[in-house]
């Protein structure tokens, strides 16, 4: 006779649960790695939830009930209460200016006692249910500049609130929902001035803004003249590149040097063009402290903002083919690596288990992207598909942009490594993210909206 399945069993995707399962686990024994030393009672020092593994344990363990909690839940809940929980999420981000909390010159943690709450992190969760409830609309034309403009305001509302709270690295994830965006008709132009403004932001950092102001302004001319056929024949033609040269002048002219002023904090600037040798040249010459005017050391190069990716540089050489071995590792229990359990945590990973080690971590990632494709392709509902790709977009994003940080390709902006880095508010928030995916997937024959 035919038994009916448990509801926690039935059509859930075990794929999914073990990768994430298995990466959560080894984020947890690198946390561990980076702080126990011999002669540390393990059992001890779990109970007592002082060390940042112990309560990296507490949190994963909190996070698995909940995760157990979500996949017994009516998939029904996440499609009637999107955007209720949007402006919870955005009361809470408004809540930090006045509850807030100030970590690393970031006032953008609630207090809870046993952890902080970042809200501007678990408001990803909120925002990709907001956008896929939006999009999923049966009278939706997302061809229309409208629909358009109100999907850009729910997925970029947010980076306001995490400017203000000098989060700007987080704020930068919410460009990640772009690529949901584009899966369902986001006209490719916009990507393609993204992309523009992009590359005019790489070359800002490589040349003065006079050089590329002159450099703009003879391409358009150049242009010009190599269309002037063309423009007598359709004036709007030199209106499109009259605008383009506009518009690129107020981005290098005025966009930029107020993003690197204003926007990004100084370390955050320094970092940046550290990178490619420059010395930051939107900052003053000297600092005014106590009234009193200190010149800086004269350095070609911020030596002193670089010191962290040097020694992740180190930690992660260090590790050659196959690694030195768990808890064996001399720049990790020598505490060389700033923040290695958070942002750095992959030097970790790097140092003890090799080039092999972070191939392995990396394709395991891959195969979590891919995975996340799949389901959401596979997908009747748009809602379900869209929440997808936003999962994707968001992961993807923090991956690319954490392990480039840590190797000296990005700046080092304060993106954690998902499930990886040591933190309640950033497990939590990807343990949501990917079990309410798995919980709208096992209900993937019903048009969810």
């Amino acid at each position: 006779m035919y038994q009916k399945r448990p509801v926690i069993t039935q059509k859930k995707d075990w794929v999914l649960i073990l990768l994430y399962s298995t990466i959560a686990s080894i984020g947890l024994l690198c946390i561990f790695s980076v702080e126990y030393r011999g002669g540390d009672e393990v059992i001890k020092s779990i109970l007592e939830f002082k060390k940042n593994y112990s309560k990296q344990f507490y949190y994963l363990m909190a996070c698995i009930v909940i995760a157990v909690f979500i996949l017994l839940t009516d998939s029904k809940l996440f499609t009637a209460t999107p955007m209720l929980l949007y402006a919870i999420g955005i009361a809470l981000m408004l809540m930090t200016f006045v509850l807030g909390k100030t970590v690393n010159g970031s006032k953008s943690w609630i207090p809870l006692g046993f952890m902080n709450l970042q809200p501007v992190e678990t408001c990803k969760i909120f925002t990709s249910l907001a956008l896929a409830k939006y999009l999923s609309n049966a009278d939706l034309d997302f061809t229309k500049s409208k629909s358009q403009l109100v999907a850009a305001f729910i997925c970029f509302f947010p980076i306001l609130f995490s400017i203000l709270q000098n989060e700007t690295g987080l704020a930068l994830v919410y460009f990640a929902f772009l690529l949901p965006m584009y899966r369902e008709g986001f006209p490719p132009v916009y990507l393609a001035i993204g992309i523009s403004l992009g590359i005019l932001l790489v070359l800002t950092l490589l040349s003065t803004p006079t050089q590329l102001i002159i450099a703009i302004t003879l391409i358009t001319l150049l242009a010009i003249i190599y269309l002037n056929r063309k423009i007598k024949r359709n004036s709007r033609i030199l209106f499109i590149i009259i605008s383009i040269w506009l518009t690129s002048l107020f981005f290098v002219g005025i966009a930029v040097p107020f993003l690197f002023k204003h926007v990004f904090q100084k370390y955050q600037s320094d970092r940046i063009f550290s990178m490619v040798g420059r010395d930051n040249p939107y900052q003053l010459n000297n600092e005014i402290v106590n009234t009193q005017i200190i010149k800086p050391l004269k350095k070609t190069k911020s030596d002193f903002e670089n010191y962290n990716v040097k020694q992740s540089k180190i930690a992660i050489g260090s590790g050659g083919l196959i690694g030195k071995g768990f808890l064996k590792g001399t720049q990790t229990q020598g505490d060389f690596v700033p923040e290695q359990h958070t942002d750095f945590i992959f030097t970790s990973l790097g140092e003890n288990f090799g080039f092999v080690g972070s191939v392995i971590l990396m394709l395991l990632y891959l195969t979590l992207l891919l995975r996340i494709v799949f389901i959401a392709e596979r997908q009747r509902s748009t809602f379900s598909r869209v929440y997808a790709y936003s999962v994707a977009s968001i992961i993807f994003f923090h991956v690319a942009v954490n392990i480039c940080m840590t190797i000296g390709l990005a700046p080092v902006i304060g993106i954690t490594l998902p499930l990886m880095s040591y933190g309640g508010s950033s497990l939590l928030t990807f343990t949501v993210l990917i079990f309410i995916l798995i919980r709208l997937d096992a209900d993937r024959q019903m048009i969810l909206r």
